[in-house]
């Protein structure tokens, strides 16, 4: 998590702000990149960021210990994922109360649909690209089960049956209006 600095007039009333800065992977299956982490799990841990594109008065922090596990019934968040444009990780995390102290990182995920579900509920959820190895482990596990669900041919509006706005049948004549048969 990167803290950075807020720039114009919005700095009156927040000076400062987080943003999700990376996602390292720290174990993986084999054939995937990982980078040692020395901290233990949920310990936050002050990184030093290089490069050029750094704001030298930004801070980074990070927090290890989250596990990734791909799960067969979420294979299609996987695919829809890996399908998208750039396929990335998700992290939700919470603010702290206390408006000095660190964020909480909560759940890292590869998942679509999890991420979806975070954002339905108002949840804080950033995203960063995922590694091209780690995009080619989540493929492999698609491949192997992910089954798209069968189309179902809508039935057609004419063969649907009439009903009124409370549900109830309809039936519409074109002929003319019956009258009721005497004797």
């Amino acid at each position: 998590m990167r803290r950075e600095p807020v720039d114009g007039p919005m700095a009156r009333w927040q000076p400062w702000r987080w943003v999700l800065a990376d996602v390292e992977v720290l174990r993986a299956p084999d054939g995937t990149q990982r980078a040692d982490w020395p901290a233990e799990p949920g310990a936050a841990l002050p990184l030093e960021a290089a490069g050029a594109s750094v704001d030298p008065r930004a801070r980074h922090w990070g927090f290890g210990g989250f596990v990734v596990t791909l799960h067969p019934e979420d294979a299609e968040g996987l695919y829809l994922n890996i399908t998208s444009p750039q396929p990335c990780f998700w992290v939700m995390w919470r603010e702290a109360e206390d408006g000095d102290a660190l964020p909480a990182p909560q759940i890292v995920t590869l998942s679509y649909h999890d991420a979806g579900r975070w954002l339905d509920v108002q949840e804080r959820v950033d995203q960063v690209p995922a590694p091209a190895d780690v995009v080619q482990w989540v493929a492999d596990f698609v491949a192997q089960h992910y089954r798209p669900q069968p189309k179902r041919r809508a039935r057609p509006a004419s063969f649907q049956p009439l009903t009124d706005r409370f549900g109830n049948p309809v039936r519409i004549s074109t002929g003319e209006a019956r009258r009721p048969r005497e004797g």
